[in-house]
């Protein structure tokens, strides 16, 4: 059963999405997804929380209880190839999703490699740095290291931080395409988004370096 209440027009739900939602959203063409768990090692660390926003702002939170192993509106949206499924560092993300509920997402973009492609003028590639030059907007990081498996709801610093850290990706791919493609690097770019999968799976069998001398 999927509950769910609204916070500042973010939609805050648990384990799902509702069918409303899923009708909304299956129509977009392009969503931005995170993902928050307990750690960054698969199997280890599960997974608690998904957050998603679309083209129109549409943001959820989708906290995912102990043992739940299948949220079958989430796994359609995110399986669907006419969405482009927008992350950033989707590698952890694709892994989470389907060591935790065994979902296959399909067509990504992923703003961590486009802004190593993209931004060869600096070092600092990590969501804060990306979205304040691209856009101007001072991300809150405050919250990042949280206990997000409680069984406690969660507190509206931490739903804030986690809707901020899918909102303004949509925009921040349309301005890392730009560079990309005036660059030349737009089709480098969207192979090396074909091999995350490749990369997660991986990381979900506890392979490291494999491609290393």
């Amino acid at each position: 059963m999927v509950s769910s209440k609204k916070y500042n027009e973010i939609n805050y739900l648990q384990n799902d999405i509702n069918g409303d939602l899923y009708n909304l959203y299956k129509d977009s063409s392009y969503l931005a997804v995170d993902t928050e768990a307990m750690g960054l090692i698969h199997g280890r660390d599960r997974l608690c929380l998904v957050q998603i926003c679309n083209e129109f702002n549409t943001t959820s939170c989708v906290k995912i209880e102990l043992n739940t192993s299948n949220s079958p509106n989430l796994k359609k949206l995110f399986e669907d190839e006419k969405i482009t499924k927008i992350f950033h560092y989707a590698r952890f993300d694709i892994a989470a999703l389907k060591f935790n509920l065994g979902i296959n997402t399909r067509n990504i973009f992923c703003t961590k490699i486009a802004s190593k492609l993209a931004r060869t003028y600096t070092n600092k590639h990590g969501l804060k740095d990306l979205i304040h030059e691209l856009l101007g907007i001072e991300l809150d990081k405050s919250s990042q290291s949280s206990d997000w498996g409680s069984d406690k709801h969660l507190t509206s610093k931490q739903i804030d931080y986690a809707a901020n850290d899918v909102r303004y990706l949509i925009e921040a791919m349309n301005k890392l395409k730009v560079i990309l493609k005036r660059e030349g690097r737009y089709e480098l770019a969207k192979k090396c988004f074909e091999t995350v999968h490749v990369h997660s799976d991986l990381d979900i069998l506890k392979f490291s370096n494999i491609f290393d001398h």
